[in-house]
């Protein structure tokens, strides 16, 4: 074999090993918990409220991580939070920016009470499509279904 045959196999050899390291980067990854969702259901379900689904991937490109988890005191842990209503309405936690001037206010409740009852608190990797329930119905209506 010529050196100059050696050469086109060495890089062939080379490119081809690029192609694969560089395919097996572009491969879906396993979800980790620091992007998941996470499912609030502290107290909702014995308010008779759908769990409330933080999509914490969404803020999480928004926002580094000091400014929920430092400045505004989320713990990390879920389910480390003693988050209610009224804390949220009052300013605190979610209601920091959930004030109608940063984001959206409280008053469509359904934009996070939308688990599906009974979901345990705690990160539930990406699979929002799993958590929220599809059709909104209060767990304590008295209605009979016909």
């Amino acid at each position: 074999m010529s050196v100059k045959t050696e050469r086109r196999y060495l890089w062939k050899t080379l490119l081809l090993g690029l192609m694969v390291w560089v395919g097996g980067m572009m491969a879906p990854q396993p979800a980790q918990a620091e992007y998941a969702d996470v499912v609030i259901n502290n107290y909702s379900d014995a308010a008779g409220m759908r769990p409330a689904v933080f999509p914490h991937w969404f803020h999480r490109i928004r926002f580094r991580c000091k400014v929920c988890h430092a400045d505004l005191g989320f713990q990390f842990k879920a389910g480390g939070n003693k988050i209610t209503m009224a804390k949220i309405i009052d300013g605190q936690f979610c209601g920091a920016c959930h004030n109608g001037e940063v984001a959206w206010s409280v008053e469509n409740c359904a934009m996070c009470h939308s688990g599906v009852p009974g979901t345990p608190t705690h990160f539930h990797g990406s699979t929002v499509q799993r958590l929220i329930a599809p059709v909104y119905q209060p767990l304590n209506d008295n209605k009979k279904v016909q």
